[in-house]
């Protein structure tokens, strides 16, 4: 690139001495990088005459594309500029619903203050889904439970989520200060789908118990399960982070115990390859509001 903007140079202001001056070179290393730049080319370009410099036909044809290839090489560190500066560029994100809904609002309202010309794609989809994504590279940042496949992935906990028991008013649940599953069990369930890492959790319950649950209905989302225990028809058991999303009118909440069951929320990453700058801004971004998580996951 060098020898192509010496020969442009002097090709523009026809003298050596005036393209070694805006160049910043010495006149000596502005020959040499003339004379490398027609030994790879296997040619004379340039005539030196007591007229001045002057073009050869094969100097003239390959002007243009000495121009054209500049012009890319600039526009090419100009793009690349912008990337690193953060200027432009693409983030996509998988996020459980409930971290989508709940979390990630407050972290894009601050990300695209700070870089509103980043592009940003959310997948608010199921824990498995949020593995694959990243795991596959269509996805930068997963926000989820700790997935299953560590070879794949990198996992960073970020807050430690429970279990609650959500009950329509009035019951008799909601007379004791925590419930125990076993307690809960007793009652018809509103469970979400098997799909579903809250899902996958509960069965872990049933398994360590012993114990079948009755369920009354199996729902996608957990806001339908949220309207179907105020409307009476059951009971459900949901992440503290989920509970929060979901409408209180009509339900009540106690802790789970016996067993308590921790779920670990945190940042996937793919296990290889680098961020973008983009992407990397992202993570410290989340990580900034990683705190604002702990006082979801606590319930009043």
């Amino acid at each position: 690139m060098r020898q192509l903007k010496a020969f442009v140079a002097i090709t523009e202001f026809g003298s050596f001495i005036e393209a070694s001056e805006r160049l910043h070179m010495s006149q000596p290393a502005l020959s040499i990088a003339i004379r490398k730049l027609e030994e790879s080319v296997g040619g004379t370009l340039l005539n030196r005459s007591p007229r001045g410099v002057q073009l050869t036909p094969e100097g003239k044809f390959f002007l243009p594309t000495a121009r054209r290839l500049i012009g890319d090489w600039d526009e090419a560190l100009g793009d690349l500029g912008e990337l690193f500066n953060k200027q432009r560029g693409k983030v996509t994100l998988a996020a459980l619903p409930t971290l989508a809904a709940g979390f990630l609002p407050a972290v894009l309202s601050d990300y695209r203050q700070r870089y509103p010309n980043i592009s940003i794609s959310v997948h608010d989809v199921l824990a498995s889904q949020v593995d694959d994504l990243v795991s596959d590279h269509r996805a930068d940042i997963g926000l989820s439970v700790q997935p299953p496949r560590a070879e794949a992935t990198h996992f960073e906990p970020l807050v430690e989520d429970h279990f609650v028991a959500v009950c329509p008013l009035g019951h008799p649940l909601l007379e004791r200060q925590e419930v125990r599953w076993d307690q809960l069990l007793r009652y018809p369930i509103i469970a979400v789908s098997r799909l579903s890492s809250t899902r996958n959790a509960i069965e872990g319950v049933l398994r360590a118990l012993h114990m079948e649950m009755d369920l009354m209905c199996e729902v996608s989302q957990i806001g339908t399960a949220g309207r179907m225990v105020a409307a009476g028809l059951g009971v459900a058991a949901l992440p503290s982070l989920s509970f929060r999303q979901i409408s209180s009118e009509g339900v009540g909440w106690r802790s789970l115990t016996a067993p308590y069951v921790p779920r670990s929320l945190g940042i996937i990453t793919p296990s290889r390859g680098l961020h973008s700058a983009a992407a990397t801004a992202m993570l410290d971004l989340i990580r900034e509001h990683s705190y604002s998580l702990d006082e979801l996951s606590k319930l009043e």
